[in-house]
């Protein structure tokens, strides 16, 4: 008798496949934000247009897991969540190979739009899989043993970016996502979607998301609890560097040191977050809990003026920390819609709350002209966490909610 014929393997199995890609996913998906400097002026990029070029090549990373959200989302559920795992690592695997080989910022675009559309399928069909093999009770364990994995694959990619050039950055990235493929082929499929598959019910139809509009209300209230975090990781990290000096600190704050400290306390709120939710039974009040300290982590760090660099690098990880909340995040995600759709939403709000750094940059951007880049910063973020905060205030619970039901 093999060990995968055991259901409790089998499910052992899912997670740590899913922790693995959601590691390499997060390696790739900030590697740009820590050799975004090195990589930029290897290609010939003036220092002066160092900043408005790294933001439009994260735009056009950020258009890409938008537009792949929802290819990724609709093929999860009309496909199946193990084929959009194979492909969605398939792509961003060989861009990432080929990023390493670009001379022009044009080049460099166009793989970061290639790369972004891959990226955008880990993530979604990885928590819908888990939590479709878990039961209701256990499953936010199984979804933050996901989360925590994963964002260790931005402190490997601080470390490689710092102790290696960045055309090997990007080579590593590629070749352990081809080497992820190999433990692929052990996943299985969700036994919810295999089911789903002999109902008459419509699979990833997009327009059962804009109509009725409490369904609609019901998908942009989990988009809207999600913004604060890529608006820290978006701005307040990929630009720590630009902060510092603006903030006067005292010394150099790179971009590897930043993603490092920020991602450092991102997987320890992403355990504490899923654990707490746990504690609590209740995802709303775990995620009102982190909503809170992340006002904190905004004001401390846009007052963290003549602090030291060591000073600096612990406010990056109360930043990180307070933004710790994904995993519970993308759980409530796919808890709050059926078999049918989950999915499709899974993968695309995720992707939504990560395309939508294009608004909350381009707002930073048009503040900080006439404001700085602090004070821009703390109003805009402002206004995305007032957002998510009234969004969770009036989300249902989903916590211990039986995942075998369908939209109609």
């Amino acid at each position: 008798m093999s060990l995968l014929d055991n259901p409790r393997h089998r499910v052992a199995l899912t997670v740590v496949v899913a922790a693995l890609g959601y590691f390499v996913d997060i390696y790739d998906l900030i590697l740009f934000a820590v050799v975004r400097k090195s990589s930029l002026h290897a290609i010939g990029v003036a220092p002066q247009d160092m900043e408005s070029a790294g933001g439009m090549l994260i735009s056009l990373q950020m258009a890409g897991m938008l537009t792949g959200g929802i290819i990724w989302g609709v093929m999860g559920d009309r496909l199946g969540r193990k084929s959009t795992l194979f492909g969605s690592i398939l792509v961003y695997s060989v861009a990432n190979l080929l990023n390493a080989g670009v001379t022009t910022v044009e080049q460099y675009g166009v793989l970061r739009f290639i790369a972004g559309l891959g990226l955008a399928g880990e993530l979604g069909a990885a928590v819908t899989l888990v939590s479709e093999s878990m039961s209701a009770r256990y499953r936010g364990y199984g979804t933050t043993l996901v989360a925590a994995v994963g964002v260790c694959g931005a402190l490997l990619a601080a470390w490689v970016g710092k102790n290696f050039a960045w055309t090997t950055a990007y080579l590593i990235g590629g070749v352990l996502g081809l080497a992820l493929l190999v433990l692929r082929f052990g996943t299985f499929e969700s036994g919810l979607f295999d089911a789903a598959k002999k109902s008459p019910a419509k699979r990833g139809d997009l327009r059962m998301l804009l109509w009725p509009p409490q369904r609609l209300g019901r998908y942009l209230t989990v988009i809207a609890t999600g913004v604060p975090i890529w608006f820290s990781i978006g701005i307040l990290v990929v630009f720590a560097s630009e902060f510092a000096k603006e903030l006067k600190i005292d010394g150099e704050v790179t971009g590897a040191t930043a993603v490092f400290w920020a991602y450092l306390g991102l997987g320890v709120g992403d355990l504490a977050a899923g654990l707490i939710s746990q504690w609590l039974r209740s995802r709303r009040k775990a995620l009102l809990l982190f909503l809170a300290l992340d006002v904190v982590a905004l004001i401390v760090y846009c007052n963290a003026q003549n602090a030291t660099v060591q000073t600096f690098c612990w406010v990056l990880f109360l930043v990180g920390t307070a933004n710790g909340y994904w995993a519970v995040f993308a759980t409530t995600a796919a808890e709050q819609f059926g078999t049918n759709l989950r999915a499709t939403v899974a993968t695309t709000v995720p992707n939504f709350v990560r395309g939508s750094l294009v608004a909350v940059e381009w707002a930073w951007k048009s503040l900080k002209l006439d404001l700085g880049r602090v004070e821009a910063a703390a109003w805009v973020g402002g206004v995305c966490l007032l957002v998510a905060i009234v969004a969770v205030v009036v989300m249902r619970e989903s916590f211990d909610k039986e995942l075998d039901f369908y939209e109609q």
